[in-house]
């Protein structure tokens, strides 16, 4: 058909039509159909919702102590939907002169990009209260500023019972995705400690303010607030004393033996870190936990930087944030001898009254080789000793023989191919005690199986994957590929101590409000495999721990010289394992009071030599604090052996 302009005139025509059919469709679906939603979408965008950071909730020690409080911090802020491009410069310059912090870095905090863009950027703590009335007093000459008292967590005691309290810090990637929802960038959080393990306890609930707001976003007025509630009081199973001489004990003990002779022509002993534990071997719980080195635990509560994040964790720094009460992994050495005492009565591989001749030497059977030969310290002959005493003195030779036995007698099948590691197993060894802080280690208690797996994984380091006599020989003084934890150590003397009873220990007696009132309480742990220790099987091994402390040839007699034994007795063990390639590990642990057992305490003490000399006299002074006695006020020094081994 011949193109007309009556044709053309047609379909401009249609297409115009058409095109406003849509556009009125549109306008009707717009303000008709949908215009609820839309209507509910432009109020939501013109009011603000605004947290309001609540307190956390205080954390006491057992006797209502207050060790972590909030207190009032001075904080100077910038509203920045208050200030525009062109006051922004002058105004930092003016702060800087003010605050006395330069104006980059201030610019550096303003540009926060994790703080909401409707609430004030902190830009300066800890302002003193002078210069507060002078910015409150010239707001003319600082558009959006706000200067306000925020709550910070303040430290009544300094850096004491660090580990155990932890510290907050802001939310990073990893903290909002393991809480969806629960948290917004700029929210405090837990990073460490109780303050982690009892977040929901301590946070409390947020308040709310809600802001209206202009099509700029600029704050118009607060239309409503709903005020944040503290969060609940932390009530800990610490006694504040005794963590205060554990700490300081142990720091001195290292001091005292940092210095002195290691051993003939192998240089001075380092003594650079260690660890206290003292558990409630009655109700399962932690009176004190100190590890050395430790840090500063009050310059954490304003967050640090970058350059001191990496100055704190840096290798030259002595690692302090490890927990080494729950994290370090050490040899027990003779410590170890209440876990082969108990497999070698509990099997009735001997009796009580067994003795055996200690030359200072043993000589393993099945073997080849000048390896063969295991000696005492300094070699050292205790001649015939039976089961108590060998554990007074500390005779390698007579556990050595012990060890010796077990092995020799598997064949028969009486005692299986593990014994000694199946006590362990029954003590706690070789898992995790279950106390309530993150990053507990399980140790290792070493198995043929285990063995058979490191010559697969490690065939260079372990040649032969067998288990053989010299191995089950090592095992039972407490060395070869053992690591224990101090907590773990303590947990199996306070099991023994109270008869059986294996406790999960608690870091933590009750949740309360701030005027008292229970929220709820935090009871006991027994764990199901208990021992069923009978008066046969403990009594001897319990009177041989005694006497380590108490009888003039006992490896800690000396350590305790001082200590009124008759009005509340000690017992234990004194320990000193190789950490090849380092320096030996001094160890102690023991219990009180005898009579009626309470009180475990372990010690160890990385590179510091013997045990009875490095260790014991640490242990002395935190049981002398635990007792309320004369006998442990003075420093903590480095005793001198009385002859015997540890």
């Amino acid at each position: 058909m011949p193109d007309s302009p009556r044709l053309r005139l047609l379909i401009v025509g249609v297409v115009g039509l058409s095109l406003f059919a849509a556009l009125l469709a549109r306008l009707w679906y717009l303000q008709v159909l949908t215009a609820p939603q839309f209507k509910l979408q432009a109020k939501q965008n013109q009011v603000r919702v605004v947290k309001v950071a609540a307190p956390r909730g205080r954390i006491l020690d057992r006797n209502g102590v207050v060790l972590v409080d909030n207190r009032a911090s001075n904080v100077v802020a910038v509203d920045r939907s208050r200030l525009t491009a062109d006051e922004r410069a002058p105004l930092l310059e003016r702060l800087s002169r003010v605050l006395h912090i330069p104006d980059v870095e201030l610019s550096r905090r303003l540009d926060d990009v994790t703080v909401s863009p409707y609430t004030p950027v902190p830009l300066a703590e800890d302002v003193p209260e002078p210069t507060m009335v002078t910015l409150r007093e010239r707001q003319e000459d600082f558009p959006g500023v706000v200067a306000r008292t925020v709550a910070v967590r303040e430290y009544p005691h300094g850096s004491l019972a660090a580990h155990v309290l932890g510290y907050v810090g802001e939310v990073n990637d990893t903290d909002m995705a393991d809480n969806q929802g629960e948290y917004q960038l700029g929210d405090q959080i837990g990073k460490a400690g109780v303050e982690r393990t009892y977040e929901k306890e301590l946070r409390g609930a947020a308040g709310e303010e809600r802001i209206e707001v202009d099509a700029k976003g600029t704050p118009i007025r607060t239309l409503s607030r709903r005020g944040p509630v503290q969060g609940s009081d932390l009530v800990l199973s610490l006694d504040i004393n005794v963590q205060a001489r554990a700490e300081a004990s142990l720091s001195q003990g290292l001091a005292a033996a940092r210095g002195r002779p290691f051993e003939k022509d192998k240089g001075l002993l380092v003594a650079d870190a260690g660890a206290v534990v003292v558990l409630d071997a009655k109700e399962g719980s932690v009176v004190a936990m100190a590890s050395y080195p430790t840090f500063d635990l009050p310059g954490l509560a304003n967050g640090v930087s970058k350059a001191e994040a990496a100055k704190l964790f840096s290798p030259s720094s002595g690692a302090p944030f490890i927990n080494r009460a729950i994290q370090g992994q050490y040899a027990p050495g003779s410590t170890w001898k209440l876990v082969t005492a108990d497999a070698a009565m509990r099997t009735g591989l001997v009796s009580p009254n067994y003795t055996y001749n200690d030359t200072g030497s043993f000589e393993i059977k099945e073997c080849v080789g000048t390896s063969c030969i295991r000696h005492n310290a300094g070699s050292r002959a205790f001649g015939r000793v039976d089961f108590r005493r060998a554990l007074t003195v500390s005779s390698d030779v007579y556990f050595y023989n012990l060890g010796s036995m077990f092995w020799q007698r598997r064949k028969s099948g009486h005692f299986g191919e593990t014994p000694i590691q199946e006590s362990a197993a029954a003590l706690g060894f070789g898992r995790k005690t279950g106390v309530p802080l993150q990053g507990e280690s399980e140790g290792r208690v070493p198995t043929p199986e285990t063995r058979a797996e490191l010559h697969r994984t490690k065939p260079k380091l372990y040649p032969t994957g067998g288990w053989f006599e010299g191995d089950n020989v090592n095992l039972a003084i407490g060395q070869g590929e053992l690591g224990v934890t101090p907590i773990q150590l303590a947990n199996a003397y306070a099991t023994y101590a109270n008869g059986g009873t294996r406790f999960s220990p608690n870091i933590a007696l009750r949740v309360q409000r701030q005027d008292g009132t229970v929220v709820r309480d935090i009871a006991p742990r027994v764990l199901p495999d208990s021992l069923a220790l009978s008066p046969q099987v403990r009594q001897p091994i319990m009177a041989g721990l005694a006497g380590v402390v108490s009888d003039p040839d006992g490896t800690a007699f000396n350590a305790f010289a001082s200590f009124p034994l008759r009005s509340y007795g000690i017992a234990g063990k004194t320990g000193t394992a190789q950490a090849k390639p380092k320096q030996d590990t001094a160890l102690f642990v023991g219990y009180g009071p005898t009579s009626d057992p309470r009180y475990a305490v372990a010690v160890v003490m990385e590179q510091s030599g013997f045990g009875a000399s490095a260790a014991a006299p640490v242990a002395r002074r935190v049981f002398s604090a635990i007792a309320g006695v004369d006998g442990g006020n003075g420093p903590a020094t480095f005793v001198q052996l009385n002859g015997a081994g540890d």
